[in-house]
Formats: C-alpha cells, sequence, structure tokens
C-alpha cells in the first residue's frame, strides 16, 4: 500500500465512522411516552426529544399519548415544539384503554399525523383552569302578548312535526352562561384549536365543538369525521399505515418511508425525571413547610446550621417549583398566616381562638394554593389535614415548653447568686470569705458570722458577695 495512502487511511476511517451512523439514524424512529398529567416535566421531555430527533437525523419522532389532560402553559410549550421541529412529529394515543383528553387533544392536533389504537378516546378540551365547563343558562321564555287568552301549546309528542310557523327557541351556547374570564378563555382556546386543525387538514368544527361544549370521541367516531388520520393496533401497523403518507413538516410536505424503520424508546434524563419530582404538587407544598419550620427554628435556636441549611433548601426548592406551577398566592399568604396565628396562640392567653383560626387559615390556604381544576395537579387532601393538625400540635408543644422554660427561675449566672446558701470561711464581721459552688468566693458582712456557718448571698458588689448568717434571714 503507497504510503499516501496509509497516511490519509486514519482520517478516512474516521470520516466512515460519522457518515454511517448519520445515515442509519434517519432509518430510525424515536418513541416517547407522555403519560399522565400534562405539566412543566412533559414539557421539557417533549422538547428535549424534538431537539435530540434533530440533532441526530432520525426519520421520526412518535409521541404515545395517554392523558387526562394538564397545565395550559405546558401544552402550548408542547405544541410550540411541535409543529416548530423539523423531523415529522406522530401522535399516538396508545396502548387500548388510553385518552387524548383536553390537553392531549390540542397536541394530538399539532402533530404532522394524528392516530389512534383501536378503544382509545380524544376530547373534553374545554379550559378548567378557570372552574371547569360552564353550565347551561336556563332556557329563556317568552311572555305572552296581551291580548293572546289561547292556552299554550302542548309539547309535541314523539313522531310529531313542531309548528314551524313559530320561532324556534335557540338553546345558549355552553360559554353563555360563565363569567368574562371564562368565556374570554374558552373563545381563545377554541380559536388555538382551530388554527392546529386547519394546519394539517383535519375537522376544525368539531375541534371547536370539543372546547365549546366538551364533546368527546371514540378512535373509529374520530377516524370517520376526520379528526385523526388513521387508527393502528401497534406500533409496526403505525410504521406500515404511515409509509409513503405525505405530511406537513414545517413550512414543507414530505413523505414518509417508514418501511423497516427501528423504533427507538427515549427515556426521560435525570434532570426531567427530577423536575417532575419537584414539580408535583404535594411535594412542592412538603418542601414548603418543611422550609419555613426549619428557618423558625434555626432563627429560635441560632447556630444550630442544619435545620437553617435543610430549610432554605427545601423552601428554595419549592420556590422554583411554584414558579412552575398556576399558584394562588393568596393561598399562599393565607398558609403564612395560618402558621403565624398558631405560634401566637402560645405567647398569647387566647383559650384556643388564635390556635383554632390559624389551623382554619391554614386549611383554607392549603386548598387554593394551587389555582387549577387539572387533574393530577391538586394537593391531597389528607395530606392537608395532617400537616394542619401535626403542625398545630407541635407548634403547642415546643413554644409552650419554650415558654416555661423562659418563665423557670435563672439557675445559673451571676443572677442566680442572690439567695444561695454557702459556708463562711474565715473573717466577718468585715470582709471575709465564703465557699459556695465549690468555689471560694470574697465576701463582706455587718454581722459576725463563725467560721463554718450558713450564709446566705444577699447582694453582690462586683466579685464581692454581700451575706448574712441564714439563721437571720
Amino acid at each position: 500500500m503507497p504510503k499516501r495512502i496509509r497516511r490519509w487511511m486514519p482520517a478516512l476511517v474516521m470520516g466512515l465512522m460519522m457518515v454511517i451512523p448519520a445515515g442509519l439514524l434517519a432509518r430510525e424512529a424515536l418513541l416517547i411516552g407522555v403519560e399522565g398529567a400534562i405539566g412543566p416535566a412533559s414539557a421539557a421531555f417533549v422538547e428535549d426529544a424534538v431537539s435530540a430527533a434533530e440533532e441526530q437525523g432520525a426519520g421520526l419522532l412518535i409521541l404515545r399519548l395517554d392523558t387526562p389532560g394538564g397545565l395550559d402553559t405546558s401544552m402550548r410549550s408542547i405544541v410550540k415544539a411541535i409543529t416548530a421541529s423539523r423531523v415529522a412529529v406522530i401522535g399516538y394515543v396508545a396502548p387500548t384503554g388510553a385518552r387524548a383528553a383536553s390537553a392531549g387533544t390540542y397536541i394530538l392536533y399539532a402533530c404532522s399525523v394524528a392516530a389512534m389504537a383501536p378503544g382509545t378516546n380524544l376530547g373534553a378540551a374545554t379550559p378548567v383552569q378557570l372552574g371547569g365547563l360552564p353550565s347551561p343558562a336556563p332556557k329563556p321564555t317568552t311572555p305572552a302578548s296581551p291580548d293572546d287568552t289561547s292556552d299554550a301549546e302542548p309539547a309535541a309528542t314523539p313522531g310529531e312535526s313542531p309548528d314551524r310557523t313559530q320561532p324556534a327557541e335557540r338553546e345558549p351556547p355552553a360559554e353563555a352562561s360563565g363569567d368574562a374570564g371564562s368565556r374570554k378563555a374558552i373563545h381563545d382556546a377554541a380559536a388555538y384549536i382551530r388554527s392546529l386543525a386547519e394546519l394539517h387538514g383535519r375537522n376544525a368544527d368539531w375541534a371547536e365543538r370539543s372546547v365549546r361544549e366538551g364533546e368527546s370521541l371514540s378512535a373509529e367516531e374520530a377516524l370517520e369525521l376526520g379528526v385523526v388520520d388513521l387508527i393502528a393496533p401497534d406500533l409496526d401497523a403505525l410504521l406500515e399505515a404511515l409509509d409513503g403518507r405525505s405530511v406537513r413538516v414545517g413550512e414543507a410536505r414530505v413523505v414518509l418511508e417508514t418501511a423497516g424503520m427501528q423504533v427507538v424508546a427515549r427515556e426521560p434524563s435525570w434532570k426531567t425525571r427530577l423536575l417532575a419530582i419537584i414539580s408535583d404538587p404535594n411535594l412542592a407544598y412538603i418542601l414548603l413547610l418543611v422550609g419555613i419550620y426549619g428557618l423558625v427554628y434555626e432563627f429560635s435556636n441560632p447556630g444550630a446550621v442544619l435545620p437553617g441549611t435543610v430549610g432554605a433548601v427545601s423552601l428554595l426548592l419549592a420556590l422554583y417549583a411554584f414558579q412552575l406551577l398556576p399558584i394562588n398566592y393568596a393561598g399562599a399568604g393565607l398558609i403564612l398566616l395560618g402558621l403565624a396565628l398558631m405560634i401566637a396562640e402560645a405567647f398569647v392567653p387566647s383559650f384556643g381562638a388564635l390556635g383554632l383560626g390559624g389551623a382554619a387559615t391554614f386549611v383554607m390556604g392549603s386548598l387554593i394554593l394551587i389555582d387549577t381544576e387539572v387533574p393530577g395537579f391538586g394537593i391531597s387532601l389528607p395530606l392537608i389535614l395532617g400537616f394542619a393538625l401535626s403542625s398545630a400540635l407541635l407548634l403547642f408543644f415546643v413554644i409552650g415548653m419554650a415558654l416555661k422554660a423562659y418563665r423557670r427561675p435563672v439557675t445559673s449566672g451571676a443572677e442566680e447568686l442572690v439567695g444561695a446558701i454557702g459556708e463562711a470561711v474565715s473573717g466577718f464581721p468585715g470582709a471575709g470569705s465564703v465557699h459556695l459552688h465549690g468555689e471560694t468566693w470574697s465576701a463582706r458582712s455587718e454581722r459576725g458570722i463563725a467560721p463554718g456557718a450558713r450564709v446566705r448571698v444577699v447582694g453582690r458588689d462586683g466579685l464581692t458577695l454581700l451575706v448574712e448568717p441564714v439563721s437571720d434571714a
């Protein structure tokens, strides 16, 4: 082999090693599972998966959905990542029994291809952060004219055609009975999901009904109405159905080539798992209380270090989690007020009024702390009641013991010398010395005291004790 070829051989080998994996990855489809409530961790997981698929040159990114819904902000982050992806994103509601409800419906509509497994469902996309689906308003009644003396027209019997000459009464839309905030949220959500439906040519009218009226569909009904693109019982059938299909990716049309494509599952990173743990409302609530207790203990016992360190770290983690969650700051304020009232009960003789009021305030603040009705993002009621009861008992006990110790007579230091009993060593009257607490002190007395007699300290002049015989006390 010529020297020139041998010299360039390592570079050629390295080049081939870099080119071959990129070509092979185009024959791979990344698969991620989006399960449970849609939250900050779900959004971070999808965004990371989209970035990884683009960087590795994967042929597809499959989102296997099974969710009851989630937070609006997290859902919109996922939709933005999907619509901006340079790789085709396939939404697949699976396995059988799964659902893509509420926020999951928006995500499915945003995907290049929407697919479902048999026995799955989607829909019920009405925003629930503001209290859920409004109840219909009562049907208005039309007052009779003054000269109309006839009886009211009876209702039509089954099979009988109604009188078409009379104006039909329209049922008001569901959002008409809500307040202004609810109506704005519903109109915004309806326009948003309609735009996603039109982006990929799917049924936009039903998408809007799923928001305004909370409609849901099974997989077969969704396929019949053009809400989804196909039904596939498993991943192999999904890839087979996708082969040769033209889909929209960004602003371009792409023909999918999925025959023989390998599916590679991608697991969430440790950062995503940590975010999922921290952003759990129950854990964030626990971290908040641990942080408050730790700092209170540290401030009342300076130098303990460990409680203050644990409290500060827990409080910072809780604040980080709360800035990701829809927090009602009135609820946080009520929690702090409740703790303050329970602490004040130990200092003010209110016969339990402050303590009971503090416990009730604490519970009310905890109940409204998470400002959403999304499933999976509420704080457990047993957890709230358990913390309220244990907090009240702990604060009453600890602070009560501290007050008892504060009111107990002094048993050490200079103040404790007054009234102490000792033994005369020498002198007296005048200057002398006494034996007290295992030490010999300079003392002075105006009365005569024999050595060995018991004396009582009645005062102190610097380092000289003023004593008198115990018999004269």
